[in-house]
């Protein structure tokens, strides 16, 4: 018996466990890396709802001309907090308690490389949060010059106050906080993998973590010097960004990492699709390697395109960042055509996971599309700044990550909790969502072209763009109402959801080789790694009677209630 098949040793291991302490007191002091996972998670779920509720007032005001509900101060501190909540306080926490949780599992690892280190980025992401939330508690009011932080706006002169500052100091902690979040999971990757886990048998979530990693190692640091200069030009004399110095060098600062982090927001999303494609289209993931060095040149090619954004300042060459933001396209092409190969000819099985990665695949494809429109020079010259702009955002940005998210926690949810989330409820959620975000944000790709600005909180009724703002803001309500019915499925299928067993869908990759939920270990043992679907093998060599064929789900409540009833 190979190491990788007997009991799983070391630091944390089986024969190493430190009893943590019990209750609320255990989550508060906790360092393992599941638990610091489910804090990630939770807290980043919270500061969706509330970025969410934000955007239900802005669409609300905009349902109509004049101002009804707020003014438009009122108006630019949610636009600003929205902004700033959903990239720093969702997406990317998300993104890393997901990393937190499951890179180790995928691993066949006991824990992280530093568990220490890891909760204590949760705290600090978690008191940056606060800090900036802060600002809605000082006389000043809450930063109210958009997410992007754009001076000259910014500065003190424009936006003087203690709110602002928090916003400066809360996103600066964030940086932080992500850094070291990186600097941990690229460790556990290289330094902690199981006997045979080789770099090109790494599941592809992790692979897209690792790339993620980098991204946020390089980028990070650039918005925290773009956001250290700013808050010196604000409180110390400093010119770097005002009239003596040079705006613009704000906005090279800002979407050197601004683009780049698109990216670290989709790609682990991308990498959850991955492994639920495969899954429930019940054979393997078609072309591997191309999906891995997709994933690389996605990461590489976005450090080049940072300055389409800026096409208006005509500070910048038009033609390389053009053909360059084309370019990017190829290698997303690639995983594309690999998602639709693995399902062609698959059994395909419509659970709710798989359901929420083909809405994933079809509004990012419409994100990406409109991107291509805008990568070109004279189309963004006509279309910067309008609603068009808040479309296409929202399809890569929402598209992706929300409905990826979703997936990833349809799919994970027995593993993380030994229960099934309710599929009847599920399915339901999924379709309330899709066709509240087609109502809410495909009218905008018109409202743009009709010429309506982002960041307006109020409108003329001679416009015209009155009916299309109304159908959005009506999406909306869709939307919260499938969000609503996920939050009712997810805490009473916590403690009433069918029991999972350990693989309910005949998963492919190590988390699936311990019990629902994993011990404080995680491992007890470890299939034999010859590949990058190793459960899969296992399953396979024991027979044709477990052969691939993932294992139906346990009944829903409801089916369990009719069956009852029968």
């Amino acid at each position: 018996m190979t190491a990788a098949q007997g009991d799983v040793r070391g630091r944390g291991g089986a024969g190493h466990v430190a009893r943590e302490p019990e209750g609320v007191v255990s989550w508060l002091t906790t360092t393992d890396h599941k638990k610091v996972g489910v804090l990630y998670m939770v807290t980043a779920f919270l500061f969706f709802l509330v970025a969410g509720a934000f955007s239900i007032l802005m669409r609300a005001e905009l349902a109509a001309p004049g101002l009804q509900l707020m003014d438009l101060g009122t108006y630019n501190e949610l636009f600003t907090m929205h902004g700033t909540a959903m990239i720093f306080f969702f997406a990317t926490p998300m993104v890393v308690g997901l990393a937190n949780y499951f890179v180790p599992l995928q691993l066949g690892a006991a824990d992280v490389a530093f568990p220490r280190l890891n909760a204590f980025t949760y705290w600090l992401f978690l008191f940056s949060a606060l800090i900036v939330f802060g600002g809605f508690f000082v006389a000043a009011g809450a930063a109210a010059f958009g997410w992007y932080g754009y001076p000259p706006l910014s500065t003190a002169t424009y936006s003087p106050g203690l709110g602002a500052d928090l916003w400066v100091m809360g996103l600066l902690l964030s940086g932080v906080a992500s850094i070291l979040g990186a600097v941990n999971l690229l460790a556990t990757i290289f330094a902690m993998r199981a006997p045979g886990l080789t770099m090109f048998r790494l599941p592809l979530f992790t692979w897209n973590i690792l790339v993620t990693s980098v991204l946020m190692l390089f980028t990070f640091p650039v918005i925290g010097a773009a956001l250290a200069m700013l808050f010196i030009d604000r409180n110390l004399g400093g010119s770097f960004f005002t009239a003596e110095g040079d705006p613009l060098v704000y906005q090279h600062l800002f979407w050197f990492f601004g683009h780049p982090e698109v990216y670290i927001i989709a790609l682990p999303f991308f990498g959850i699709v991955s492994e639920i494609v495969p899954v429930f289209s019940r054979k393997p993931l078609f072309g591997y390697k191309a999906f891995v060095f997709a994933t690389v040149l996605i990461g590489a090619y976005s450090f080049s395109v940072w300055a389409h954004h800026m096409f208006t300042t005509g500070a910048i060459a038009a033609l390389f960042f053009t053909i360059t933001s084309f370019l990017i396209a190829i290698p997303t092409g690639v995983k594309f055509f690999g998602w639709i190969a693995t399902m062609w000819r698959g059994r395909i099985w419509l659970a709710t996971p798989m359901l929420h990665c083909l809405g994933m695949m079809g509004m990012f494809l419409i994100g990406g599309i409109t991107g291509v429109f805008l990568a070109s020079a004279p189309i963004d010259y006509a279309l910067h700044d309008t609603y068009y702009v808040v479309a296409h955002m929202h399809y890569v940005l929402f598209g992706t990550g929300v409905f990826a998210m979703f997936a990833g926690v349809f799919y994970w949810f027995p593993k993380m909790t030994g229960r099934m989330l309710d599929e009847r409820l599920g399915a339901i959620q999924f379709w309330l969502v899709f066709i509240g975000f087609n109502l809410t944000f495909f009218p905008m790709h018109q409202l743009g072209i009709d010429g309506m600005p982002r960041r307006v909180g109020d409108y003329l009724a001679a416009t015209g763009w009155t009916d299309l703002n109304f159908v959005s803001t009506a999406g909306t309500a869709v939307i919260a109402l499938g969000v609503v019915i996920f939050l009712y499925n997810f805490v009473t299928s916590l403690s009433h959801g069918p029991l999972a067993g350990d693989d309910p869908w005949g998963g492919h990759t190590l988390e699936w080789a311990t019990s629902s939920p994993p011990p404080h270990h995680n491992f007890a043992r470890l299939p034999p790694i010859t590949s990058d679907r190793p459960v899969l093998d296992e399953r396979l060599a024991l027979g044709p009677r477990q052969g691939g064929e993932p294992i139906q789900p346990p009944a829903s409540r409801s089916q369990e209630g009719r069956r009852r009833r029968g």
